[in-house]
């Protein structure tokens, strides 16, 4: 995906969130995520969203530290909430495309660190408000889901952070049937290995549409599917958690 499907995507998916996040109220519980209510929630991610912005706008190519959590809440809340996603939005717009910043992951430049990281990390919590609303979720396309499963195994689990590992060799296979899209991530004591391949020796799959797995990779939903060793599930929904 390019550089501004991802803008476009924060755009709107920050705007879907606030907006359940009001229809829901901030004193409402958020399933997804059952140690929150709204409130937390929009904290959050409006924290996220500034601490982004920072490295953009204002270059820091170090890590900087975040603002911290406002104690603002209801209508007050929401309004720290939509002036903050729209600064994002628009200092990712205006930024050249070799602006120089810190990142954390692997990408072909900072801003498209920065523009991918945040639309996922929007899209995600989206999805959290959209549960504390209830109602039918917004749809997550195809190409996007399958972007964010690779940030995920290929990115944030590549890390020395990841906790996702077996005493013994083991190998997850994940498939969107939707996209003919298959991952394999090698599991060992040492962080996971994955890479967009398909391997004959896997001893677990998660299987069903990219977007099911997204969020399911995301600990949002169940599985769609899963054969082989549902330990290794198991282990996913035990240690899988990024911070």
């Amino acid at each position: 995906m390019e550089i501004a499907e991802f803008i476009r995507t924060l755009d709107r998916e920050g705007k879907l969130l606030v907006e359940a996040a009001a229809e829901a109220g901030t004193d409402a519980k958020v399933p997804t995520c059952p140690d929150w209510q709204v409130r937390d929630l929009v904290r959050h991610t409006g924290m996220v969203h500034r601490w982004a912005t920072a490295f953009i706008a204002e270059g820091h190519t170090s890590y900087h530290p975040d603002g911290g959590l406002p104690e603002l809440d209801g209508p007050e809340l929401l309004t720290w909430f939509r002036d903050g996603h729209l600064r994002l939005v628009d200092a990712l717009a205006a930024a050249p495309p070799d602006v120089e910043c810190w990142s954390f992951l692997p990408a072909p430049s900072p801003l498209a660190f920065w523009a991918r990281r945040q639309a996922h990390e929007t899209t995600v919590h989206r999805v959290d408000a959209e549960s504390a609303r209830g109602g039918a979720p917004s749809a997550i396309p195809v190409d996007f889901a399958v972007d964010g499963i690779d940030e995920l195994l290929l990115g944030f689990h590549a890390r020395g952070r990841s906790g996702v590992r077996t005493d013994e060799p083991r190998v997850l296979r994940v498939r969107a049937s939707d996209s003919d899209t298959v991952w394999s991530v090698r599991l060992s004591p040492a962080p996971p290995a994955g890479e967009r391949a398909e391997v004959a020796d896997a001893d677990c799959e998660f299987a069903g549409p990219a977007a099911q797995l997204y969020l399911a990779l995301w600990n949002r939903r169940p599985f769609p599917s899963v054969t082989g060793d549902s330990s290794i599930a198991t282990l996913w929904r035990e240690k899988s958690g990024v911070t």
